[in-house]
Order: C-alpha cells, then structure tokens, then sequence
C-alpha cells in the first residue's frame, strides 16, 4: 500500500507560545540550548505581531500565572516537579508557577532535566485535615478547594509508609538489605519481625542489623534491615512496622535465598520472561 505524507508548515497566532514536546523519539542527544535557540528564531515573526488585548484566557492554572514565550500573554505556570526554562526565558519547556524554581538538579530520576521545585519545603496542614508537604502542593490543592485553609506544621497523623520494602531473591551467602521509609507526626518508630517469629529484629541474631535515621525529608524517618551471609533458612517474610500514639501500619516483603544452582536457573527463567515477547509473532493484527 502506497503511503502519502503530506508535510504541512507550522503556524502559530500572536502571542502563543510553542508547544513544550520533548525530542524523546530522537536517537541523538537532546541539546535543550540548541533547541531554545531555534525556537526563539521561529517564534520571533509571531511576538511581532502581537496584541495582549486578542491574548486567550488562561484558566485552570493552580500554580499562578507566567508570561509566555514572546511576554505579551499570560499563560500557566508550571506545576511541581514538570520540566521548565531556566531563568526567565519562557521558550522550550515553559516557565516555573509561584512559590517554585527551576532547577537543573531537582531529582536524580530527572536525568539532568531541569525541574520546578518548590522554594520552601515546610509542610502545611490544612483545614481538611491532610498534610501537605510543602506550600506549593498546598497551594494546588487549594485551587480545587475554596475556603481551604492551613497552618504551618504537619497535622497529627497515623504513620504513612512512603517507600515500602521490596521482594528480594539472592543467592547463599550474600547480603540483603530492605529499606521502610515512613512520614508520620509525631515522629514513628518502626520494627522489624520476620512473620511466624514475636522477636523484635535483630534481636540477638550477630548477621543480622537495623539502622534507623530521620530523613530523606523532615519528619520521615528512613528504617534498613540488613542480613549478612544469608541462607536458606533466612527466606520468609518480613514485616516493617511503623507505629505513633495515634496508631500503627505495616507491610511486608518476601526474601528468597536459593543456592548457585537454583538462582541460576532462577535468573535463566526471569531473563526468559522479560525478553520473551516478540512484538511481530505475539501481535494479532494485520499490518499495513
């Protein structure tokens, strides 16, 4: 079948600003200044032409209002945690809402991007009784509540469990480490127990520890339980218990020791399932 592209020119109206796509389809390298650099080139006919009194309504915008790539209209300001523009250049991502920065470093998941973030990271709580961890998360819900209010400091809280342990299968000999991350006001204290056992972990066991301090971020408290040499008779579940005066919560995760020759072949199954799927035997369509 004969296939018709048709390549139509891009335009864009007095004062909009262009469209904040990423190059995640490209095999080269993203170069975000080169990028701004173009965009400001083609973008720079239409801001000539532009008259603040046609610019749209920007509605709908829970972090404040920014101006737009040729500074004629306003438009929305980016939320937490999306990409943005440093600086005061609003021309490829878009430029961080109030109470926010733009920083190149935000996050190791962002690889480098510039994120927003937000300058105080004071947590609130609010009138409905929830706590937000900073004001600019506040601030957002607030638009979607009128008549939400907030005073500064975390409401008293049952303990929440923000990174859970996770499955863990290793080989005798080994180590293996779980981590609980938990937030809760007044602070939480957190234990460990491998179920079908009352004892408090480590107990007197000499190849298994617990290390516990506060962080990543205020008022949360980091727990690792970490066994040393591990065999067999280590498998089983484990639970992280968080608990304060106003109640506790928990979760588990399952360890599996296995010697050599079961986490081979258990390594050689778990490759098999991840690159099993062929995309052109296992699709049931037709292509054209």
């Amino acid at each position: 079948m004969l296939l018709l592209i048709v390549l139509l020119p891009l335009s864009f109206l007095p004062g909009e600003s262009f469209p904040s796509y990423k190059y995640d389809d490209m095999e080269d390298a993203f170069d975000y200044y080169a990028a701004t650099e173009e965009l400001e080139e083609r973008n720079a006919s239409a801001c000539e032409l532009c008259v603040p009194e046609t610019c749209p309504p920007a509605q709908g915008c829970s972090a404040g209002l920014v101006r737009d790539s040729c500074g004629c209209c306003f438009e929305c300001g980016n939320l937490e945690g999306q990409p943005c523009d440093p600086g005061d250049r609003n021309v490829y991502y878009g430029l961080c809402g109030e109470e926010l920065v733009c920083k190149t470093e935000a996050s190791p998941a962002a690889d480098g991007e510039p994120q927003c973030v937000c300058a105080s990271q004071e947590p609130l709580c609010g009138s409905d009784g929830q706590t937000y961890m900073n004001v600019c998360k506040y601030k957002q819900a607030a638009f979607s509540k009128p008549g939400l209010s907030s005073r500064v400091g975390p409401c008293n809280t049952v303990p929440v469990i923000k990174v859970p342990p996770r499955n863990l299968v290793n080989v005798t000999g080994s180590s293996a480490v779980f981590l609980c991350e938990v937030f809760a006001f007044p602070m939480a204290l957190v234990e460990w127990r491998k179920e079908g056992k009352e004892v408090v972990l480590p107990g007197d066991d000499p190849h298994i520890s617990v290390q516990s301090r506060g962080g990543p971020q205020k008022y949360e408290l980091s727990s690792w339980l970490q066994i040393e040499d591990a065999t067999r008779a280590d498998s089983g579940t484990y639970r992280c218990t968080a608990r304060n005066d106003l109640g506790n919560v928990s979760v588990t995760a399952v360890l599996g020791i296995l010697p050599p020759d079961e986490m081979s072949a258990y390594l050689e199954e778990s490759m098999k399932e991840m690159m099993g799927y062929d995309p052109i035997r296992d699709y049931d369509g037709e292509y054209y």
